[in-house]
């Protein structure tokens, strides 16, 4: 017997998960850890916390699968994006990574641009604007603000890829998770010398570069008696969380898009050729699939801005589900399945934590326009899945207009979940929206990645035809959709029109 580990470094935890060689899922264990806010926007994590969670969790699984060591023979590695490990010449870590959601460098964001002569200049090396949750602005930042950190400096990790080295002891990434570092070329994916030196960075700072599929390195002996496995084993490229969670998904062909609702929202779509948007609404990074790209939009309060509503506006809701042992979500969606598509003239813009695509606005705020005496909670609620449903649509028109076709939606993440949702995604996006089999997220991703460069499948999208199927399609309702198309440019209008108004309250605030 033969299997694949694909082990996912998360915010809040990793995920380890075991396939065999026909990509059935054998077991899996998640091991948490906590994030730190030493200020506030300031998000940071101890790599060595992953590491530990790494060694737990993979120890788990071997134990529940009853695998033997030498049975393992890959592993794929996933991992939250642009993050930062700052590692010394002796591999020593500096200081906490930063996070993906720390905001403290939108001073470096704005250094960045000056310094490549402004922002299309940037999107035209790097294809994709500087946003604070990058890598590239964080090593901005610890030049500019812990000098003698940056003096010790040797190498620069995404959190991924320091777990690979304490396996391999190898510096590698790969293009997928490159790519959010805004430090990659991503057409001809390779690092940007240009921009590297126009930051006055040395590239020897960076990993090697390989594609996700690819093998990096093997099981140290450490690492290996650790683990429980043997240094036989091989650790390939992997992929950033969001390319891992749509390979997981099939996501790996010209025409697929997947929409994950989980608390922000994605919408991610494979693409042949690089497209990249010249105002940088959606990303444009290297996919997981070998010589391939994809696109990327992202609402940062999908399922949250629900979550919001049911935390501080259902709080009795919330305990009397609980005492009933029930899930109070379906007692709101059902509220919302009795109210007609529209919400009777009722929006709401999700914008409860800013917004990122399309409008990139830190300033934006949620709102519900167009309350009457005659709304309901029904109607607040049925808002909520159609307002988060338009955020989504923005992003699909753009890709769209780019080019990119888009023939099957693939929905995943808590929105897939509820049958109401699903047809809402479906009304708005005017298209039929399809489920899977599997919803192992990126873990899962990233196993196949590693049982592809073990040999067990010829390319990714080999594995994923084995291994994913279609089990639920949910039509388009042509009446709903009328209605929506008609509405949606109203859902446009309302951000243009408060957009000024957002900003104003902002300064107040501060």
């Amino acid at each position: 017997m033969s299997a694949y580990l694909g082990i996912d470094i998360g915010t809040s935890g990793t995920k380890t998960l075991a396939i065999g060689e026909n990509g059935k899922i054998l077991a899996s264990a998640t091991e948490t850890y906590p994030c730190y806010v030493p200020k506030p926007l300031w998000s940071e994590q101890d790599p060595e916390d992953w590491w530990q969670a790494t060694i737990r969790s993979v120890r788990r699984v071997v134990k529940q699968a009853k695998l033997k060591p030498v049975e393992v023979k890959a592993i794929g590695l996933s991992g939250q994006m642009h993050g930062s490990v700052f590692l010394d010449k002796k591999n020593r870590v500096i200081r906490r990574a930063i996070l993906w959601n720390d905001q403290r460098t939108s001073a470096e964001c704005q250094e960045m641009e000056q310094r490549v002569g402004g922002r299309a200049n940037l999107i035209r090396m790097v294809a994709n604007p500087a946003m604070t949750g990058f890598t590239a602005p964080k090593i901005l930042w610890l030049r500019n603000h812990e000098p003698k950190h940056f003096e010790k400096l040797a190498k620069v990790l995404l959190p991924k890829d320091e777990i690979r080295r304490r396996l391999t002891g190898e510096f590698a990434t790969e293009v997928s998770d490159a790519s959010g570092m805004l430090l990659l070329d991503v057409a001809n994916r390779c690092w940007s010398k240009e921009l590297l030196s126009a930051l006055e960075l040395d590239e020897s700072l960076l990993a090697t570069c390989y594609e996700s599929e690819q093998v990096t390195g093997k099981l140290t002996r450490q690492a290996a008696e650790l683990l429980g496995l043997s240094t036989d084993c091989v650790v390939v490229g992997g992929a950033g969380d969001c390319a891992a969670g749509a390979v997981g998904n099939g996501i790996v062909q010209r025409g697929v898009l997947s929409t994950s609702i989980g608390t922000s929202g994605v919408m991610f779509v494979h693409s042949d050729e690089v497209k990249i948007d010249p105002e940088g609404r959606v990303h444009t990074f290297c996919h997981a699939v070998h010589g391939k790209w994809h696109m990327m939009g992202v609402n940062l309060s999908a399922g949250g801005s629900l979550q919001w509503f049911r935390n501080e506006l259902c709080k009795a809701d919330v305990a009397q589900a609980k005492k009933a042992k029930k899930e109070v979500y379906e007692v709101l969606i059902k509220e919302a399945e009795s109210v007609r598509p529209g919400s009777d003239g009722l929006f709401f813009l999700p914008y409860l934590s800013g917004e990122r695509t399309p409008h990139a606005d830190p300033d934006a705020r949620g709102c519900f326009v167009g309350i009457t005496l005659a709304h309901t909670r029904g109607h607040l609620i049925r808002a909520i899945l159609e307002g988060v449903t338009y955020a989504m649509r923005d992003s699909l028109e753009i890709i769209e207009g780019l080019g990119v076709p888009v023939r099957q939606i693939r929905a995943s993440g808590g929105g897939s979940r509820s049958p109401l949702w699903r047809q809402i995604q479906a009304d708005v996006f005017g298209r039929k929206v399809v489920t899977i089999n599997s919803e192992e997220g990126p873990a899962f991703g990233v196993a196949l990645l590693a049982a592809v460069g073990a040999g067990a499948f010829k390319d990714i999208a080999e594995a994923c035809a084995a291994t994913i199927r279609v089990v639920k399609e949910t039509n388009v309702n042509r009446a709903n959709k009328a209605y929506y198309d008609r509405a949606f440019p109203e859902y446009q209008q309302l951000y243009r029109s408060l957009k000024d108004d957002f900003k104003r309250i902002a300064a107040l605030e501060k």
